[in-house]
């Protein structure tokens, strides 16, 4: 255990069989939750309850396609309810797709899909899953944005637009849920390396070069600033994006 913030507390992470999902689980897990893992790949899911419970944590692990029928979403929400004893307590709304290329290149089928991952299935899991909140008067929701939401580039305008909806997303949740008890925010990761982007490290180095950072960021600097927004110690942060991006969406450095 860490600083034990999340004992007693119940955490359901999307897209945490690998990369940044899979540092958000183990760190929740280190903080005291029982953290339910999620997403298509079983072998690498349930490598991941074997390391968090090998470590003493409480883990488990439930497959789901979220670019799937809105009622599969929605069975999904009340299996991982009962694995994690009938109740989510903090919903990471993690797993994403980043197809980036030029617009006129996107395929329609990247299109849809883009759309259920990136922006659908967070809305449905999110709307399924914090009723119980409400009625339980706490609760926490934290969605992963990216820096690209931030600025225009000249490729991936979809995928940054799906982002960019994830923010809009935490500040209208925030609105409405907050005063019922639920808090809702955004992680936004700056140029991060991980195992799907390993390939392009050399350019993901270069990119990082002139932030005031001046490396890239790793999975578990986001895993700790969604560990701090999951706890008490943010009780009163409602409706933020946490750029934990290094600078490179505030700052140029020549």
């Amino acid at each position: 255990m860490t600083t034990s913030r999340l004992i007693d507390r119940t955490a359901l992470v999307t897209g945490a069989t690998s990369g940044i999902g899979a540092a958000i689980a183990r760190t929740l897990a280190a903080e005291g939750a029982h953290v339910l893992i999620s997403g298509r790949h079983h072998d690498r899911g349930q490598a991941g309850v074997g390391h968090i419970r090998s470590t003493g944590g409480r883990a488990d692990f439930l497959g789901v396609d979220l670019s799937g029928p809105h009622e599969n979403i929605r069975a999904f929400a009340a299996a991982a309810t009962s694995l994690l004893g009938g109740r989510v307590d903090v919903l990471v709304n993690n797993a994403g797709v980043y197809p980036s290329p030029a617009t006129t290149d996107l395929s329609d089928t990247d299109l849809d899909v883009l759309l259920a991952v990136n922006v659908r299935a967070p809305y449905v899991l999110t709307a399924a899953l914090i009723p119980p909140m409400v009625e339980r008067g706490r609760g926490v929701v934290i969605n992963i944005g990216s820096w690209m939401a931030q600025v225009g580039s000249p490729f991936g305008a979809m995928y940054t637009a799906t982002k960019a909806a994830d923010e809009q997303l935490t500040r209208s949740w925030a609105a409405e849920y907050g005063p019922r008890g639920v808090r809702v925010n955004t992680v936004a990761p700056g140029v991060t390396l991980t195992p799907g982007n390993a390939e392009f490290e050399t350019v993901l180095h270069a990119m990082a070069t002139n932030t005031p950072a001046g490396s890239v960021i790793t999975p578990a600097d986001i895993a700790a600033a969604v560990a701090f927004l999951a706890s008490d110690d943010a009780a009163r942060i409602h409706g933020i994006t946490l750029h934990v991006d290094g600078g490179i969406s505030a700052t140029k450095l020549v």
